[in-house]
């Protein structure tokens, strides 16, 4: 995005194309690539580093720990890198939020930056934040996930790929969301959410498979096949999980197999139960 505006001190026959708006603050010590657009009232503090062709809208805040990559967009009142929302937060222990490439932050949206990794928050690329969702501190985020309007992530939460968590989420802290999971509106999800799964409910449960997600998603109808039989092993055979998951390996061996059983056996937090 382009501006155009007059200087005060050249009066109105002078107009110059810029793209950093007048108005904008950029605070000394601020990485900015040449080909960046910052709009009105914006403001990049020192230490923040924005890669190529990012475009900042309007009264945007970019703290000091974000790292961007190319060609993210952080659209009106977003704020990026703020502090942990927690009450033992120390400013001095504050870790970076590293954002990837072609990310959409759209208005109001907020991620914290880290506190309690050295890694800190870590946003992927391709993932497309709607109005006013947000991830807390220390959260890690994959590539091509969609968070709908109110979306939230509590802290340290780990969504992987593909994902879709529709409006009005709220995930707890510690959780995990598989790849090509779907979390249906206005639930909470207290535990882990496996790959593939569809899940619904106040507290949200497994009602089935991500099936349009899976289409889209390219996989074939014999791998969508295979991935019903192994949820049905696990969360509908009544079979010890344990044993389920020797059966999926032994019966049902593919790679989407594998990312399920490798899922299960790394759940720290245990796995939301199914309808």
């Amino acid at each position: 995005m382009e501006w155009l505006w007059c200087s005060p001190a050249c009066g109105t026959s002078d107009i110059r194309t810029v793209k950093i708006h007048p108005t904008a603050i950029i605070e000394a010590g601020a990485q900015i690539h040449e080909s960046v657009s910052v709009g009105p009232y914006s403001i990049i503090e020192a230490g923040a580093v924005i890669g190529e062709g990012c475009r900042i809208d309007s009264c945007a805040r970019i703290f000091s720990p974000t790292r961007m990559g190319a060609f993210n967009r952080v659209c009106h009142g977003a704020t990026l890198g703020s502090d942990a929302q927690d009450l033992g937060f120390d400013p001095a222990q504050a870790r970076p939020l590293i954002i990837g490439d072609h990310n959409c932050f759209k208005e109001g949206v907020n991620i914290s930056c880290g506190t309690k990794s050295e890694e800190g928050t870590r946003i992927g690329s391709h993932n497309y934040w709607m109005a006013y969702s947000h991830a807390g501190h220390d959260c890690i985020v994959g590539d091509h996930n969609i968070f709908a309007n109110t979306a939230t992530l509590a802290g340290h939460v780990e969504v992987e790929h593909h994902c879709f968590l529709s409006g009005q989420v709220a995930v707890h802290q510690f959780c995990r969301i598989g790849a090509y999971a779907m979390i249906a509106g206005v639930s909470g999800l207290p535990q882990d959410c496996p790959p593939f799964a569809l899940a619904d409910g106040h507290r949200a449960r497994i009602v089935g498979l991500n099936v349009v997600g899976l289409r889209r998603g390219g996989f074939s109808q014999e791998q969508r096949s295979r991935i019903k039989a192994v949820f049905h092993l696990l969360f509908r055979s009544n079979l010890r999980l344990a044993e389920a998951l020797v059966r999926a390996e032994t019966e049902y061996a593919s790679a989407e197999t594998e990312q399920i059983v490798q899922f299960v056996q790394s759940s720290r937090r245990g796995l939301i139960s199914a309808v």
